[in-house]
């Protein structure tokens, strides 16, 4: 599986959305859409679940402050894809790393 469709699994599943294309750009708008609804129906669950997908509150707070003019939702799931991202790269590079220790070395 590549990286982009690890991301649209990861994220659809989080948030419990159709299954989109291979597209990022669709997988934006779903997302967005979705974090929309949140904020307006359920902002508790939106919180928990930016907290379970670790996106940096610091980071959210001062680009929601830069940005006021702009569709928080939008700003929200660009944190959440970029964070999904690193947390993909992340696990793939240490997959590397326990791949190249030979078996011997290995606990």
């Amino acid at each position: 599986m590549n990286e982009q469709e690890e991301l649209i699994n990861e994220i659809t599943g989080t948030f419990a959305l159709q299954r989109v294309s291979h597209s990022t750009e669709e997988l934006f708008r779903s997302l967005t859409d979705k974090i929309n609804d949140l904020i307006n129906t359920d902002f508790n669950q939106l919180i928990r679940v930016l907290y379970r997908i670790d996106v940096s509150e610091a980071r959210l707070k001062f680009l929601l402050k830069e940005n006021k003019d702009t569709d928080a939702a939008k700003i929200i799931a660009q944190l959440i894809i970029e964070r999904q991202l690193r947390k993909i790269k992340f696990r793939r590079e240490n997959q590397q790393r326990d791949n190249q220790i030979d078996e011997e070395e290995k606990w």
